[in-house]
């Protein structure tokens, strides 16, 4: 069965549908409890008052049948009908004719009531909506007067009134909270809009607990999209600027050099110097890339053995790097990345011997997270230019000595990158043991 028509009559935006979702199921028990009332008080409760009525109707149509003439015939009605509220008129109006008008919905259950209880009644007259005209037939017609109020409630419209009152009421509350609640997905897409239009606007969080998710999890998407475009800015400049002084050496060193006369065996290891330097730093630059691009799946990993065989591969690489105190039991497993975190331990261990003598490794594994952390002798870093260091292809003077081996600023940027992609951090502090820099990679567990 094709139900596109049923979607053609869908709302469009959000706002109309949440509505729909919200006030269809008011509205439809709205008008089932409407049904339901009028079927139990228009109906059941006025037959009810009716059938009363009727046996006093009866009571008094049977002792003026009795009468042996018109007067006699009032006078016998009038002596029941007064005591119980009702009036009798003989002969009946002349102009008495069965009427109602359109809304009188009890006024329908009166009527058949009246002349299935009582054969006599020839009419019905209910148009005025304080008294019941009844006109009965018999040897001495005549026409008995009953208040409508014994007939019928005097007041079934204020249950509707108050139910539809009290349904519009909290359909006006539940319009402004529906649409104060809709209002942050609708900034969430303002903000996504214009970002995907190259603008960054001003925006914040908020709203249910799923929107303010949604909002944090596309401003982190965001500000990882700016942090990587400044980093391919950096990038290009770390680029052009650390290749500059190689390639004007190279440059120099080419414009000495003659036909008539052989290049010294110093020139040529200085010019090979600069091509290894210059391959050393693109590749440095290119591996970042590729790091960044990476989008490989986590998966679980005996985090003790893992620990091992980077401290191993280290040692079998000539670092000079130690295993420390594993608070990890042998079975124990975490999810992360291997080889991207491979990669970050292997940088801060690099660094660490670089800048230092030797480097120490421990790690601690908790029922929430995994740390793992890199400690050497070196000067370390201020606390104030920590932060600094994070970022890529910078280089500080007093934490990289560049007399003891190249390097384009990346291996902590890298390490920091790949614990942020894993939701974890990166942490410089001065080392207790060893008194240098000590590097704490915590990723959740």
């Amino acid at each position: 069965m094709d139900f596109g028509w049923l979607k053609r009559l869908m709302p469009r935006g959000l706002y109309g549908r949440a509505a729909l979702i919200l006030f269809l199921p008011v509205f439809v028990v709205t008008l089932v409890v409407t049904v339901m009332f009028l079927q139990r008080h228009f109906e059941d409760v006025t037959r009810q008052m009716t059938a009363a009525a009727s046996a006093e109707l009866a009571l008094v149509a049977g002792r003026v049948a009795e009468s042996a003439d018109p007067d006699a015939a009032r006078a016998a009605g009038q002596a029941i009908a007064r005591p119980l509220g009702l009036d009798v008129h003989l002969p009946p109006p002349a102009d008495l004719a069965e009427r109602r008008a359109f809304y009188d919905l009890s006024g329908r259950v009166v009527i058949a009531e009246l002349h299935k209880t009582v054969p006599q009644v020839r009419a019905v007259d209910l148009s005025d909506r304080r008294r019941v005209m009844v006109a009965v037939g018999g040897p001495w017609p005549f026409a008995l007067e009953i208040p409508r109020r014994r007939l019928t409630a005097s007041n079934p419209h204020q249950l509707l009134v108050l139910m539809i009152g009290t349904s519009l009421l909290m359909t006006a509350i539940a319009s402004i909270f529906l649409r104060n609640q809709l209002r942050p997905i609708r900034r969430l897409a303002l903000a996504a809009e214009a970002y995907g239009r190259g603008r960054v606007e001003p925006y914040r969080a908020s709203g249910a607990a799923e929107v303010r998710s949604a909002g944090t999890a596309f401003l982190d998407m965001r500000n990882r999209i700016e942090r990587q475009n400044e980093q391919r800015k950096m990038m290009l400049s770390g680029i052009s600027h650390d290749l500059r002084t190689p390639l004007t050496r190279l440059r120099l060193g080419l414009s000495m050099l003659s036909p008539d006369l052989p290049a010294e065996e110093s020139e040529i290891r200085d010019m090979e110097r600069d091509v290894t330097d210059m391959g050393a730093m693109i590749d440095a630059f290119l591996d970042h890339a590729r790091d960044e691009a990476q989008d490989i799946p986590a998966e679980a990993v005996c985090a003790r053995s893992f620990i091992e065989s980077v401290v191993a591969d280290a040692q079998r690489g000539g670092q000079a790097v130690t295993l420390g105190k594993l608070d990890i039991p042998p079975d124990a497993t975490a999810t992360f990345r291997p080889q991207a975190l491979r990669r970050a331990l292997e940088n801060l261990i690099g660094n660490a011997v670089r800048h230092g003598h030797r480097a120490e490794v421990d790690a601690a594994l908790t029922p929430r997270s995994l740390r793992i952390s890199v400690e050497d002798d070196g000067p370390g870093i201020p606390p104030e230019q920590r932060e600094e260091a994070l970022r890529p292809f910078v280089r500080l003077d007093t934490a990289r000595n560049r007399n003891r081996g190249q390097g384009a600023g990346l291996g902590l940027p890298i390490a920091a990158d790949v614990a942020r992609a894993h939701g974890g951090q990166l942490r410089l502090t001065e080392g207790t043991r060893l008194g240098g820099l000590r590097a704490d990679i915590v990723l959740p567990r």
